[in-house]
């Protein structure tokens, strides 16, 4: 089982930035893969950027050249922390960001709030 704890999220004025983080524990080295995705009241949880194992990245359309996802190792390359970088903020990445990481099966953080004031 692996453990994703969350932080960094907030109220931010568009066009500011902010930088979540995802610390991944327990059994690290089963991890697959790992992403973030977002979900706003009454909508499905939708991706938002993924990290391979090996180093392999993908965007959303919606936030292409925006945001950066980005990863620490831990030691012998295990799964550590994992970034999602945002610039440039827009009204509509108001949401709830959870973490998630792929091993046998789906891994969920708490998830954090971001807002974004227009």
């Amino acid at each position: 089982q692996v453990q994703l704890v969350e932080s960094g999220g907030g109220l931010v004025q568009a066009g500011g930035s902010l930088r979540l983080s995802c610390t991944a524990s327990g059994r690290i080295f089963s991890i697959n893969n790992m992403a973030w995705y977002r979900q706003t009241p009454g909508k499905q949880r939708e991706l938002v950027a993924r990290i391979t194992k090996s180093g392999d990245v993908i965007y959303a359309d919606s936030v292409k050249g925006r945001f950066t996802i980005s990863r620490d190792n831990a030691w012998n390359n295990a799964w550590n922390t994992v970034y999602l970088q945002m610039n440039s903020l827009k009204s509509e990445d108001t949401a709830v960001y959870y973490c998630y990481a792929l091993t046998g099966a789906a891994n969920w953080g708490q998830g954090t709030q971001v807002t974004v004031s227009s």
